[in-house]
């Protein structure tokens, strides 16, 4: 039998709770690191920690790369094209009842011409897909019965994914349909499921499964009829309804003979209907050699908007990919903007070390580099127009004394990203930064009469924000000259001396032409009592808010803090009313 067919045991998403879970949601408050967000070049963040992998640089932040062709649809035209070749669909009448002791269906499944023909394809011309689709499978069945058996539905409904999607949640079809069930954007959005530039729900297994359950229920609760609701489900519930109202008929089979519906609806039934039958009894059909994946789990924290992927991944001791992997609905590293208590998704047993980790992370701004290769009459101009970079800085970064380019050139380009290392027990930024290290270096810059953190900003291509978090400046203005600023930098894998001093006009960093402006919040009315508090090891944002009992959104503002992250010794502003 195949190991699909016995009850899978539930695997239940871990929600955090207890002292454990409160402690881990204040932690992940600190993860609101929006450098990446920021940064003109910090679309990606390096993850980095003792005896984790660095994140891909270059990982997928966009929505093109993130989706991939639905593979159902890569010998669509062969197929039906030789389904076409079959003639007249067979009707009811000649319809057989699937005998097969060994296995009971809860969908009608029935055996006639077109059946037999995706049952010959599944095990000829298209067995690898069907493979690959059966080892897939065994990721979402669990979670796929578990809401059709909750309301109500066939469990056999479930292998309606794998000619959706081949069971792949990342899939994107011709007809711009997304993920597991294949939604378009109008049903889904009826549907409850969330699409815009941050999320597409259709792309998250859970969600997109009780939308596709819902959008089920509906379409057989209006033709109480499988076959018609399958065929609805693809071709829409008014395209059935007009198609039984022109024959006079509620016989799908009697419907499939006239050219009303595409063929392309034609097939869904049939091709449901072999899926079922092969998924149910692998063995019988020849596919005794597959490797059947693990179900996903994970445990689940609560994130405040703009968290950056690459700090999460970090913390829980694992890749960017992973995190993505399992939080496929995101399009960005980041979470979006705008929605507190964000449920994000970690590896499962996870949860402690997350818990650990956070309070001990710090972020660098480093210098990433990707690869541009010359084209045909392209000029150093047009290449530093096309990246935001000078022509200075293009020309040190690849040794070059000349512009003159030539076809086929490669370049590398750098680009400012951040990444985050984790502080051992005890250890503060400084200490860290100012001796010999992998991680980075510590700058002092020196401020120079005039100028001011934005101009800064620009010259090390880091948000002004950092450096305001890195060196406890509550406001922008209250800088002096002479005053010396501690920036952590990497300058992608330079050597030399950790601590460094810098003047404005220092040439060593990489400049950059664009970058934008950060402006704290304002100052408050000063009818109010000021306090300091000196952060001590443990404290978050959030032990401190309740302390004083004051809202931890007070405290970002009252100090010009962009994010939740605090480290010991840093001195806070405390104002009571």
């Amino acid at each position: 039998m195949s190991p699909l067919e016995p009850s899978p045991t539930r695997l239940q998403p871990v929600t955090l709770a207890g002292p454990s879970g409160r402690t881990i949601l204040c932690l992940l408050c600190l993860l609101l690191f929006a450098a990446t967000g920021c940064s003109p070049l910090g679309r990606n963040t390096i993850a980095t920690a003792p005896g984790v992998m660095e994140a891909d640089i270059d990982s997928a932040t966009d929505e093109d790369s993130q989706y991939v062709t639905v593979e159902p649809e890569e010998v669509l035209e062969d197929e039906l094209a030789a389904l076409n070749q079959l003639g007249d669909w067979e009707d009811g009448s000649k319809v057989q009842e699937s005998r097969a002791p060994e296995v009971t269906y809860d969908f009608p499944v029935v055996v006639n011409r077109q059946v037999e023909f995706y049952l010959n394809l599944f095990q000829g011309r298209q067995r690898k897909y069907f493979r690959r689709w059966l080892a897939r499978s065994t990721r979402y069945l669990p979670l796929i019965r578990r809401e059709l058996q909750q309301a109500g539905l066939p469990a056999d409904l479930a292998y309606l994914a794998m000619i959706e999607s081949g069971f792949n949640p990342s899939a994107y079809s011709r007809a711009h349909a997304a993920g597991l069930w294949q939604f378009i954007r109008g049903t889904g959005r009826n549907y409850g499921l969330r699409i815009d530039s941050w999320v597409d729900e259709r792309r998250e297994p859970e969600k997109a499964t009780r939308a596709a359950v819902a959008y089920l229920s509906s379409l057989y609760n209006e033709f109480n009829d499988w076959y018609l609701a399958v065929a609805a489900y693809n071709a829409g519930e008014g395209k059935i309804r007009r198609a039984i109202k022109r024959y006079r008929t509620r016989d799908f089979w009697q419907l499939a003979r006239h050219r009303y519906l595409r063929l392309e609806t034609k097939r869904y039934v049939p091709k449901l209907i072999a899926a079922i039958m092969i998924a149910r009894n692998p063995e019988k059909y020849g596919f005794t050699d597959v490797d059947y994946q693990e179900p996903v789990r994970y445990e689940l924290v609560k994130v405040p908007p703009r968290t950056d992927l690459a700090a999460v991944a970090v913390a829980a001791g694992t890749s960017v990919k992973e995190i993505r992997h399992l939080n496929n609905e995101l399009r960005k590293n980041l979470t979006p903007p705008r929605m507190d208590g964000y449920q994000l998704k970690i590896p499962h047993g996870s949860a402690q070390l997350v818990a650990k980790n956070m309070s001990r992370l710090h972020p660098v701004i480093t210098t990433g580099y990707k690869t541009h290769t010359v084209r045909r009459n392209e000029t150093l101009t047009r290449i530093c127009r096309l990246y935001g970079l000078n022509k200075t800085t293009l020309l040190k970064a690849n040794n070059l004394h000349s512009s003159r380019l030539r076809k086929g050139q490669r370049l590398r380009i750098p680009y400012r990203t951040t990444k985050y290392i984790l502080l051992r027990e005890g250890e503060t930024p400084d200490t860290r930064f100012a001796r010999a290290g992998r991680d980075g270096r510590l700058i002092l810059h020196r401020i120079r009469r005039g100028e001011t953190l934005s101009r800064i900003s620009k010259q090390y291509n880091v948000p002004v924000h950092i450096i305001m978090q890195w060196n406890n400046i509550a406001d922008v203005r209250r800088i002096r000259a002479g005053e010396q600023l501690a920036l952590y930098l990497d300058d992608g894998g330079a050597r030399g001396g950790s601590l460094q001093t810098a003047r404005a006009d220092d040439p060593a960093l990489p400049v950059l032409n664009a970058t934008k402006k950060y402006r704290p919040a304002g100052q408050t009315g000063s009818r109010t009592r000021v306090t300091w508090y000196r952060v001590r090891t443990g404290d978050s944002l959030w032990t401190i808010a309740r302390k004083f009992r004051v809202s931890a959104r007070d405290i970002r503002r009252w100090n010009n803090l962009r994010n939740n992250m605090i480290h010991p010794g840093k001195k806070l502003v405390i104002k009571k009313g």
